[in-house]
């Protein structure tokens, strides 16, 4: 009985143990594949039969299937094979062409079966195919998969760059225009409302670099930020991702930040910076803007570095405007020209509002640099 109770207790156990390895055995395989070292030979098998089948019918009706016909699988090949299954697909691509060209005659000037430009073309495209093969092999990222892989980070990247919804009398929102018009940027948002959702607490960074270069390290960031971000007090945040950022020892580690604490019931506010930008407030009574700094090194330079913060406060009316360098300077303008063309800029949302307003100012200010450029408004209603 004593037997029979402990086999009855152990056997979930071991049904766990073998649905774990199971689960294992599944992942595993998945990544194989996923890095190019999984079997292939269904694709290739397939291939193979296309080959002998496109040689065939050129030469039975080489009119409508021409010999050049046979860069349809190389091509197909170069995107689904890895480079030794492609290199057996080549040579039975190279057999094929010798065939046709011994079936449909040897080569003249003024009847051309299998030309040396057919051979040239096949050739190239062979070339090609197995360099698209040898990057995917050593990125790991398969052709039909690789697409969907960039889409989902860069709604990984969109995602963590919401703001939160904000209570009645306040109004957010965020503009990111990546350079050279790509899906991906070194300029990322971060946010939150901790305190009960009393303070939203936003973290504006730019990562050194640009556009698909500095994506990777972008989306890194953006995670550990948003781990840290009311995690820590906010005099803490800064410190706590310098050291982030020393811990990666990246060729190119450092990058600009700044940390916005607001308190939505009062409206003050504080602003931790690190490298970056000065903040702008149009104050609704005196209709000006006025430079927020505060003071703070680059993020991943040195150890222990400090951040002081500079406080203000948004009364109704006012608004708040944080953003990158490459919105406001670029190698022919200086950042506080380029600051003084902003704020005239906005000044134009002044009366109506600056609903919608985010986007437009980047297209009237910066519309064509080839950098990164964000803008973050934060207005209070009058």
């Amino acid at each position: 009985m004593r037997e029979r109770r402990s086999q009855a207790e152990t056997f979930p156990a071991r049904l766990r143990m073998r649905m774990h390895r199971v689960r294992t055995a599944v992942r595993r395989s998945g990544v194989d594949y996923f890095r190019g070292d999984g079997s292939d030979w269904i694709a290739l098998a397939a291939l193979l039969l296309t080959v002998p089948l496109i040689a065939a019918t050129t030469i039975v009706d080489p009119v409508w299937c021409a010999p050049a016909a046979l860069v349809l699988p190389i091509v197909a090949g170069g995107l689904l094979l890895r480079p030794a299954s492609l290199l057996g697909l080549y040579a039975a691509s190279a057999c094929a062409l010798i065939v046709e060209s011994v079936q449909l005659g040897a080569y003249t000037e003024r009847d051309a079966a299998v030309t040396p430009g057919t051979v040239l073309t096949v050739a190239a495209c062979g070339f090609f195919g197995l360099l698209i093969a040898q990057f995917r092999s050593r990125v790991g990222v398969p052709w039909r998969r690789g697409g969907t892989m960039l889409f989902d980070l860069r709604e990984r990247i969109r995602t963590q760059s919401r703001l939160p919804k904000l209570p009645p009398g306040w109004h957010r929102e965020m503009a990111l225009r990546p350079a050279g018009g790509q899906s991906f940027s070194g300029d990322f948002v971060v946010a939150a409302r901790t305190n009960e959702g009393r303070t939203l607490e936003v973290v504006l960074t730019d990562v050194s670099g640009k556009g698909m270069d500095a994506a990777s390290r972008a989306l890194l960031l953006a995670g550990a930020f948003s781990g840290l971000l009311g995690s820590l007090p906010p005099h803490a945040f800064l410190p706590a991702a310098n050291g982030y950022l020393l811990r990666q020892d990246w060729d190119e580690g450092f990058a600009t930040s700044i940390h916005l604490v607001l308190d939505l019931e009062t409206g003050d506010y504080e602003l931790f910076s690190a490298g970056h930008p000065p903040g702008l407030q149009l104050s609704s009574g005196s209709g000006r803007w006025e430079e927020k700094a505060a003071e703070g090194p680059l993020l991943g330079v040195y150890e222990g570095a400090e951040f002081d913060a500079t406080k203000g406060t948004l009364r109704p009316g006012d608004v708040l405007m944080l953003f990158t360098d490459g919105l406001v300077e670029t190698s022919e303008r200086e950042i506080a020209e380029g600051m003084d063309r902003l704020t005239g800029a906005a000044d134009r949302y002044v009366s109506g509002g600056f609903h919608g307003a985010a986007w437009h100012l980047i297209e009237a200010v910066a519309k064509d640099v080839n950098d990164d450029r964000a803008l973050l408004l934060i207005c209070r209603d009058a």
